[in-house]
């Protein structure tokens, strides 16, 4: 079985839901006041290029082997340790402009103003 076997559906149909996804997280990194929800909407982002990834790498999986299918399993991986690195420094960012502000809403932040 090669991989594009194991998934009836077309690429391009994938990489259409990765684009709305990135739509979507971008939609609500820019309307978004209430820090952890920009966090998600971000983590939405890095969701829909490791869909992205996969995508591709199956796709070319099919076309050209096995190598190129783990070099995008290899990308996501790092994707998803860039994201458990930022999820855990935005939080205690978050946690600790909560301590000092008592709000989460990034309009109120002007602690980095002269």
């Amino acid at each position: 079985m090669t991989p594009a076997t194991l998934i009836p559906i077309p690429y391009t149909w994938i990489l259409s839901l990765s684009a709305v996804l990135f739509v979507i997280g971008t939609i609500g990194v820019l309307l978004r006041r209430n820090g952890i929800a920009i966090f998600l909407s971000l983590e939405i982002m890095l969701n829909s290029a490791n869909l992205a990834f996969v995508a591709f790498a199956l796709e070319f999986a099919a076309r050209r082997g096995v190598a190129v299918a783990l070099t995008g399993q290899l990308f996501v991986f790092f994707i998803i340790g860039i994201a458990a690195a930022e999820a855990a420094v935005g939080l205690a960012l978050f946690i600790a402009l909560h301590r000092l502000k008592e709000t989460i809403d990034v309009d109120r932040f002007n602690i980095l103003r002269w």
